[in-house]
C-alpha cells in the first residue's frame, strides 16, 4: 500500500499502445483542417493579410512598468511614530574585568574596554538638554561604561542614574542632541489577549537594529520566578506580559508598542527551552513607570523592609526541619536565618530560626510570596502583622517596616 506501480502485460499493452497512436494521428489531421478552414478569418481581421499578422503580432507585446505603491497601515503608522525612539545600549566593560581578573592593575589604562553585551532602551524623555533612556538592569548590570546608538547610527556615551534589580530595569541620560522622538507611554492594565502588538529593538545587536517584529499579547499579568542571585531559588515574581511577537538576544530593553505607537511593554526576556516557540515577555508599562520615576530621581528603588535574611523551608534538608519542632502539617514557610541589628524584626522580637507563616492574614508560603507581598502592598513606615512558628508554638508579632535594600 501507498505505492504506484505502472501495469506491463505483454501482447495486450502493445495493441493499446498502437490505438493511441491511430488516435493521436487521427486528432492531428482534424485540427489541421480546422486550422485551415479557420485562417482567412483570422487573417482578414484587419483586412491586410501578413502585414495585419506583424501588426498583430507587434500589438501584443507589452511594455514593463514601474508601479509604486505607498503602503500605509496600523503597524508601519506605529513604527514610524516610535522608531527613532529606540536605541541600542552597549555595555562596556574592562578586559580584565571580563576575563575575571579583578587585581588592581599597576596602570590603569591599560585596560581597555570592551564590549560585553547589547540591548535595546526607549528614549521616554527630554529636558534640559538631556534625553532620558529606560533599559534592562540586566543589559547594563557590571558595565564600566554604557554607550547608545541612535537611529541613525550616532553614538553617545550614557551615564547610568539608577539599577533596580528586581524588576529589571534601569535608567540612563544622556545629551539630547540630535534627539528629537520621545516615545509615548502607553496604559498596560487596558491590554487584551489577541490584541496586536510591535516589538522593535536591535537583536543580536547594530547589525539587526531596529528590527521590527509583529504578533499579538498572548496573555497578560503572567507570573514568572525569577532567581536573581542565582542559587537555585526563586527570589522574586515577575508580572509580565506575554506575546508571541519574536524577541531575541539584543531586543531586551527595547519597546513593545500598541497600534496607536505607544508603548506598553518593556521588552524583557524569552522562554527558550526547546520544546517552546513564540513565548516572549516584557514589563508592563505601568509597573515600570513607578520604578522608572524612582531611579531617575533618586538613583534607586526605595522599598520596606522587615530586616531578615531568609531561606525557603522547603529547601532544607529534612533533619534541619525536624530541629524546628514544627507541627507535622507544616511543610511551607520562610525561615528566619539572621536578624539585622537595629532593623524593624529586631524590634518586634523576630529571632533566628522562627518560621514565618503569614503576614496580615496573607498565608506566606515562601521567602519570595514574602517579599511580593511586602513590596507590593507596604511602604516604608507601615505597621504589618507577621504570623511566626517558634519552638512549636504559633505567635504574632505587629511590626513597622523601615528602609532596606534587603528584605
Amino acid at each position: 500500500m501507498g505505492y504506484y506501480k505502472e501495469k506491463t502485460d505483454g501482447p495486450s499493452n502493445n495493441k493499446t499502445k498502437r490505438g493511441y497512436f491511430l488516435s493521436s494521428l487521427s486528432g492531428l489531421a482534424a485540427g489541421a483542417v480546422i486550422m485551415m478552414a479557420a485562417g482567412p478569418q483570422i487573417s482578414g481581421l484587419d483586412g491586410s493579410g501578413a502585414d495585419a499578422q506583424t501588426d498583430a503580432q507587434t500589438s501584443g507585446q507589452t511594455t514593463a512598468e514601474t508601479v509604486s505603491y505607498d503602503v500605509n497601515s496600523d503597524v508601519t503608522e506605529a513604527v514610524d511614530k516610535t522608531s527613532d525612539a529606540i536605541v541600542g545600549v552597549t555595555n562596556l566593560q574592562a578586559a580584565a574585568a571580563q576575563n575575571g581578573l579583578y587585581e588592581e592593575s599597576a596602570d590603569a589604562s591599560e585596560d581597555t574596554e570592551q564590549e560585553a553585551g547589547t540591548g535595546s532602551g526607549v528614549i521616554y524623555k527630554k529636558d534640559s538638554g538631556e534625553a532620558y533612556v529606560v533599559t534592562n538592569n540586566h543589559v547594563v548590570e557590571g558595565a564600566d561604561q554604557v554607550e547608545i546608538t541612535l537611529s541613525d547610527g550616532t553614538k553617545k556615551e550614557a551615564e547610568v542614574l539608577g539599577e533596580d534589580v528586581w524588576t529589571d530595569l534601569a535608567v540612563l541620560k544622556v545629551d539630547a542632541k540630535g534627539i528629537d522622538t520621545v516615545a509615548e507611554f502607553g496604559d498596560s492594565s487596558v491590554l487584551k489577549s489577541g490584541e496586536p502588538v510591535i516589538a522593535i529593538g536591535n537583536p543580536l545587536g547594530e547589525q539587526f537594529s531596529g528590527s521590527v517584529t509583529t504578533g499579538v499579547v498572548s496573555g497578560t499579568e503572567r507570573s514568572i520566578p525569577i532567581d536573581v542571585n542565582e542559587d537555585g531559588t526563586a527570589d522574586w515574581q515577575s508580572e509580565v506580559i506575554q506575546t508571541d511577537a519574536a524577541i531575541n538576544p539584543g531586543n531586551s530593553g527595547g519597546a513593545l508598542i500598541n497600534s496607536q505607537g505607544q508603548v506598553i511593554g518593556i521588552n524583557s526576556m524569552k522562554i527558550a527551552q526547546e520544546a517552546t516557540e513564540g513565548i516572549g515577555l516584557a514589563i508592563p508599562i505601568n509597573s515600570a513607570q513607578p520604578i522608572i520615576n524612582d531611579l531617575e530621581s533618586n538613583g534607586e528603588v526605595e522599598r520596606p523592609a522587615l530586616g531578615v535574611a531568609l531561606l525557603d523551608l522547603t529547601s532544607l534538608p529534612q533533619q534541619y526541619q525536624q530541629q524546628l519542632n514544627l507541627p507535622e502539617d507544616r511543610t511551607t514557610g520562610a525561615v528566619v536565618q539572621s536578624v539585622e541589628p537595629g532593623s524593624a524584626a529586631e524590634s518586634a522580637g523576630i529571632e533566628e530560626l522562627d518560621v514565618i507563616i503569614g503576614v496580615d492574614d496573607e498565608e506566606i508560603a515562601t521567602m519570595s510570596e514574602l517579599r511580593q507581598y511586602v513590596y507590593t502592598n507596604k511602604n516604608i513606615g507601615d505597621d504589618i502583622n507577621v504570623s511566626v512558628i517558634r519552638e512549636g508554638k504559633e505567635e504574632q508579632l505587629t511590626l513597622t517596616l523601615d528602609r532596606g535594600e534587603q528584605l
